[in-house]
């Protein structure tokens, strides 16, 4: 297995890194075993030394994300209409599927951007996406969008990481990870909270 952050560091002063930026970021949409944000933050922490160009980084950890949610989405929307027609209308499996679509054409955007910050929400989120047969043009919107904000947001997490701790590069490291893992931890708090209300919510409108 390719040791992604070993690779990076490897090409750290060289154009390369930009390659691998987007490589490792492609992929880490659709192959969770794929350590995207490692990578990422350590390119960031490398920027506050000037040995990378941080805009550089996030310019192309965004162009190898967004491209790789378009794997899950178009997958999706290729099994969609197999799918759909093993669905019985009435059925529980097609309930859930037309609920999923409803929500997606509420607040698409809303779960879009989050659960890009969530690993495995981020690949049930843009298949199931595509399985709904949500459109093409607002999902790309969405997913520009949620792309560039976590590419910024992961790839700054490290640079910060670096100028604060300039003498201690594994330092910067482990707290640019660490920084990176409880803002995903908020964020999955945040979105369990609001499903329970929700679902309190439809409780009591029953009742």
């Amino acid at each position: 297995m390719t040791d992604w952050i070993e690779l990076a560091e490897s090409v750290i002063t060289s154009p390369w890194l930009y390659a691998v930026l987007i490589a490792v970021s492609f992929l880490d949409s659709f192959l969770p075993l794929i350590p995207s944000e490692p990578v990422v933050i350590v390119a960031g922490v490398y920027a506050a030394t000037g040995e990378t160009d941080i805009v550089l980084v996030i310019a192309a950890t965004t162009l190898g994300a967004l491209l790789g949610d378009l794997v899950p989405y178009a997958v999706g929307r290729l099994l969609g209409v197999h799918i759909l027609k093993r669905l019985p209308p009435g059925s529980k499996r097609r309930m859930a599927h037309d609920w999923f679509a409803r929500e997606l054409d509420a607040r698409g955007g809303f779960i879009l951007v989050t659960t890009r910050f969530i690993p495995v929400g981020r690949y049930l989120a843009t298949l199931s996406t595509g399985l709904v047969g949500y459109p093409v043009g607002r999902y790309l919107l969405f997913v520009a969008f949620a792309t560039a904000t976590w590419s910024a947001y992961t790839a700054l997490t490290g640079y910060f990481g670096g100028v604060v701790f300039q003498e201690n590069t594994l330092l910067a490291i482990a707290v640019g990870v660490g920084l990176a893992v409880v803002v995903t931890g908020v964020i999955g708090g945040v979105r369990h909270l609001r499903r329970r209300g929700t679902a309190v919510a439809a409780d009591t409108a029953v009742d």
